[in-house]
């Protein structure tokens, strides 16, 4: 006869399965799915993504929670079973107070919602967008409600994303951060020396850039075999499994940085989802310890290494093969400085490392404001073009460049955005540990192998899943807590010696 253990197992499995379909249905909803299929793909999602809600959120499942529980007493804290019956009875005991009903429906709004924004943002025209999400927020507040929460109900959208945290504390890292990054930016405007970016200033040609992006995330450990790359609206990484983990890049004519550094990003979450052991597959373990954890990967590889010194030494040489003709006479030192320029921009995704956080902190206040109902969706656009003005002393000059350039709202996500700022953090805390533990990685990085660093990871973080809360697998990969000093430190180094400040 089965044990409970092995029976909640197959029960999650079906329910990974359904989960997986419904992702599969999204990719290509953003990839392949003709501009007519919304809304046939809205109710096919509601339906998958229901049956899943419902077959988790079963009384059986409960049952089985409890039996595998009282089996697995005695097992070591980290072990995969102990580690599964714990993570799912937190992930049980928060979802099983969302009707069905609701899943479906916000499913269904999101899934349109997500159509409305492309050609929203196309047209630059907000008020196409705005009823879908009107929409949208009405049925996340209900699904906060449905959650719980005791202060306010971005902690219970939060949480989905960083486990345990809670607002307050966000808000407190945030404060920190600004506190830091605030005087760099304007002692960076005020006394540092220019940084010449001319060289990205005309177009390089799209396959070329698709060839040699493609070049670098072979280099990175991208399993091809694997994994694939595809083009979409807005970049993003969907895993199915270890063994088939998709991602996307956009491709811009005229801004070379934003198709390299995205599928360098992507790469970073891939690799992230292709180390998770297969054990853990089919599992509600086959996921990132939180959405910080999972951007501070993309985070490292994208910016840490993709953005230094060491990286383009080797790089560089290889670039002009792709672009003779753009790059003649640009040397390392002008490249480097380049690609590290500090300008308080529009677009998030295309924002230097310094300024980027500063769009996070705008996103995070306005979400906030919008689920206590203390801003109207029909105020969001003069809401977002004041902030960005208070926070990087710019205005967008429409809303494709303003509030309709990121995707997240329309699939639902608010709660999100801070894991993009945590994620900052703890790629320079997890670089700082791999650093102290390859003794010559930045040789390593300088001659383009990245076995050493992809295997550290894999090690330390990627391999575990979801086994630990994010603040237990910090503490177990670098002795302490999250912190903003590391970064905070980070930059003030790198950009004062890039800056002569």
């Amino acid at each position: 006869m089965s044990t409970s253990l092995e029976r909640l197992k197959e029960r999650l499995a079906q329910v990974s399965d359904l989960s997986a379909a419904a992702a599969v249905l999204g990719w290509d909803q953003q990839v392949n799915m003709p501009p007519g299929g919304s809304d046939a793909r809205a109710h096919h999602l509601a339906t998958v993504e229901a049956l899943a809600h419902s077959l988790f959120i079963a009384g059986e499942t409960g049952q089985l929670l409890e039996e595998a529980a009282a089996e697995t007493t005695g097992l070591p804290y980290d072990s995969d079973d102990a580690s599964l019956v714990r993570a799912t009875r937190r992930e049980y005991e928060k979802l099983r107070h969302v009707p069905e009903s609701l899943v479906a429906e916000r499913t269904r709004v999101c899934a349109r919602a997500f159509e409305a924004w492309e050609q929203a943002r196309t047209e630059s025209n907000f008020a196409h967008f705005q009823p879908h999400l009107e929409r949208v927020v009405d049925l996340t507040i209900q699904y906060a409600q449905a959650l719980g929460y005791e202060d306010c109900p971005y902690d219970a959208l939060l949480d989905r994303y960083e486990p345990e945290m809670k607002t307050a504390q966000v808000a407190e890292v945030f404060e920190e951060m600004k506190a830091g990054l605030v005087p760099l930016v304007q002692v960076i405007t005020e006394r540092g020396k220019s940084v010449d970016d001319t060289v990205f200033h005309q177009e390089y040609p799209e396959q070329a850039q698709w060839d040699f992006g493609t070049l670098v995330l072979r280099d990175m450990g991208f399993d091809f075999k694997h994994g694939r790359q595809d083009r979409s609206a807005h970049p993003f990484t969907t895993g199915f499994s270890p063994r088939d983990v998709r991602i996307t890049t956009r491709i811009l004519p005229d801004h070379f940085q934003s198709a390299l550094f995205g599928t360098i990003h992507e790469g970073g979450h891939a690799l992230y989802d292709q180390g998770m052991r297969v054990e853990l597959d089919r599992t509600p373990l086959f996921d990132g310890a939180s959405y910080g954890v999972h951007e501070s990967q993309s985070r490292l590889w994208e910016n840490i290494v993709a953005r230094g010194r060491d990286f383009w030494g080797h790089y560089l040489p290889r670039l002009r093969e792709f672009f003779p003709r753009q790059l003649a006479g640009v040397d390392l030192d002008t490249f480097y400085r380049a690609i590290n320029k500090v300008e308080p921009s529009l677009i998030r995704t295309e924002a230097d490392e310094v300024t980027y956080n500063l769009h996070i902190f705008l996103r995070f206040e306005l979400e906030q404001e919008l689920l206590e109902r203390r801003l109207a969706v029909a105020d969001l656009p003069q809401a977002w073009n004041a902030k960005m003005e208070q926070y990087l002393g710019v205005t967008p000059p429409d809303d494709a460049q303003g509030v309709l350039q990121d995707v997240h709202w329309a699939h639902g996500g608010l709660g999100y955005f801070p894991s993009y700022a945590l994620g900052n953090l703890l790629s320079v805390q997890f670089y700082n540990q791999a650093r102290e533990e390859i003794r010559d990685l930045p040789e390593q990085v300088a001659r383009g192998q990245f076995g050493a660093l992809r295997g550290w990871l894999r090690e330390n973080i990627h391999t575990h899943g979801k086994k630990f809360t994010p603040a237990e697998l910090v503490q177990r990969v670098t002795g302490g807590e999250m912190s903003a000093a590391p970064f905070l430190a980070y930059l003030r180094e790198k950009y004062s010696e890039i800056y002569g400040l």
